[in-house]
Parts: structure tokens; sequence; C-alpha cells
């Protein structure tokens, strides 16, 4: 007997040293380091601010280790977001993966609602782009950057 795998109602328990990290698990990893890596934050100072190691906080946002809903409440005021931040943009592939997994089709999932896996704010050029903004001196260079952009896409064709 296996110790590590916990049975119940017949079915074996999902263990991440054994069949990798959840796939939820992963994304909201990957959103906790995204938010932090945009708000200039090292894993070090969101540690210190959680009460955990720096090794920890690698493991959360790896998804390797699955994080508590108090310890996700904590994350989500330490970045100032709600903690349904996390959860946004699901692709379809990671709610399939988790639906294949417990065997179960949840009706509340409405497709439309899944993030697209070609979501501009994913990629690394969205991240640069806000991060330069919020080091623009003040708020009137910030407004008047802005400005300019949005002045760009009316006057560009179509």
């Amino acid at each position: 007997m296996i110790l590590s795998e916990e049975v119940r109602d017949g079915r074996r328990r999902r263990a991440a040293s054994i069949d990798g990290p959840d796939p939820i698990d992963i994304h909201v990893g990957q959103r906790m380091r995204l938010r932090r890596t945009m708000l200039g934050k090292s894993q070090d100072q969101m540690a210190r601010a959680l009460g955990v190691s720096f090794q920890q906080v690698q493991k959360y946002e790896r998804g390797t280790n699955r994080i508590s809903a108090s310890r996700l409440f904590d994350v989500s005021r330490f970045l100032n977001v709600p903690v349904g931040y996390f959860f946004e943009d699901l692709t379809r592939d990671a709610v399939q993966a988790r639906d294949e997994e417990v065997k179960v089709h949840f009706a509340v999932v409405d497709e439309a609602d899944l993030g697209d896996e070609d979501d501009p704010m994913k990629r690394t050029e969205s991240l640069e782009l806000v991060q330069t903004y919020w080091r623009l001196p003040t708020e009137v260079v910030r407004a008047r950057v802005l400005e300019m952009l949005k002045s760009l896409v009316r006057s560009s064709p179509e």
C-alpha cells in the first residue's frame, strides 16, 4: 500500500508528487506571479508578508504546492486584488484537464467566459508596457501618455 495515495469513494486522491501539479493550481500560481511582478515585488517580499519562505512562494507560483483559501486571501490582500482575480482568464485546456481528472463536467462553466489563450494581457510586452507606464514620474505625465496612446488608436486605420 502506498501511503501517499489516499482513496475516497473508490478514487485515488490526486497527489502532485505523482500526477504533477493541478492545472488550476498552475493557473492560480501564474496569476500570482504576474501580479507580483507587475507590482515590482520580489518573492522574498511576498514571503515575508505572508510569513512563509520564499521557496514556498516559488512552489505556489509553480502550482506544485496548493494554496489554502486563507492563504489565498492573504495573497490577494498583499497583491491588492480580489480573490477572484486568480481565477480570471482560465483557459479551456485548464478546465478540461480538471474536468477529465475528476470525471465531472461542471455545467456552471460557460465556455464564452473562459479566457482566450492569445489574450494580450498574458504577453510579456503587455506586462512591460504596464510596468513602464507606472514608472512614469507623475500623474500628469501618465495622463498625457494615455491620451497619446488613445489618439494613436483613433487615428489608426482598422
